[in-house]
């Protein structure tokens, strides 16, 4: 198995207009969707974002920060997970609920890269408490 990032991009304010019913449909298909996926053993984390924050980047030694709510889209949550492959992440991002309840949502469906292979640097993948 290989290790997938599901990042959740939507437009920041799609949920705005939701009557707190339909949120509430919503977060109970998320909460199948994830239960689905922990029962296949694919689920390592899933989280979603809360829509404050910053976004930086530095230029030289002049750092800039900024709003990230720059752009309409915006990360809005994330799964890692375990797959057999790309087509199987695939598959797994296709039943996520945000596509069930906006015309906005889009998955990045990403690798996570574990070793760097030209080191062979191994990523760490647990809290060291």
């Amino acid at each position: 198995m290989k290790e997938f990032m599901l990042l959740i991009r939507n437009e920041i304010d799609h949920e705005a207009a939701w009557p707190s019913e339909r949120h509430e449909q919503f977060v109970k298909k998320c909460m199948e969707y994830i239960s689905q996926i922990e029962r296949e053993g694919k689920l390592i984390s899933a989280q979603p974002l809360i829509r404050e924050g910053k976004m930086i980047a530095r230029s030289g030694e002049a750092w800039k920060e900024a709003a990230f709510t720059e752009t309409k889209e915006v990360i809005v949550g994330y799964y890692h997970i375990l797959a057999e492959d790309l087509n199987d992440a695939i598959a797994i991002a296709k039943r996520n609920p945000e596509f069930d309840f906006g015309a906005t949502a889009r998955i990045e469906v990403r690798p996570i890269q574990m070793k760097d292979h030209a080191t062979k640097y191994i990523y760490p993948t647990e809290k060291k408490v």
